[in-house]
């Protein structure tokens, strides 16, 4: 599964306008690199059930990043080709997410 590159998204916004921006660039940081922790939690839980459940909390984080993508851009802290690689990585991520889900869902697997 492809990640966010948590390390791309933080020596961004240790550049420029982006790294005064303290609040965005606390949450883009923090949302990029919650989502591997998310996915590694919700399988050392041992349960499908739970473990599709924080799969929904990593997409909704991959989403998370996607609208700091946005908001990065508007306020100009990332050029165009940035953003348009980043949003294309966080989305490849989220349906990557999902579609592990939707294996999950339908298997027999029940943990462990």
């Amino acid at each position: 599964m492809e990640k966010i590159n948590a390390n791309e998204i933080y020596k961004i916004t240790s550049i420029g306008s982006f790294e005064r921006d303290f609040k965005l660039k606390g949450q883009i940081n923090g949302s990029s690199g919650s989502i591997m922790d998310i996915i590694a939690e919700g399988f050392e839980r041992d349960g499908k059930k739970e473990f599709l459940q924080f799969l929904f909390i990593a997409k909704g984080s991959a989403g998370e990043v996607r609208s700091q993508l946005y908001h990065a851009l508007d306020k100009k802290h990332i050029s165009e080709i940035d953003f348009d690689k980043l949003k294309a990585e966080a989305l490849k991520l989220s349906k990557q997410i999902s579609g592990l889900m939707k294996y999950l869902s339908g298997s027999e697997l029940k943990g462990n």
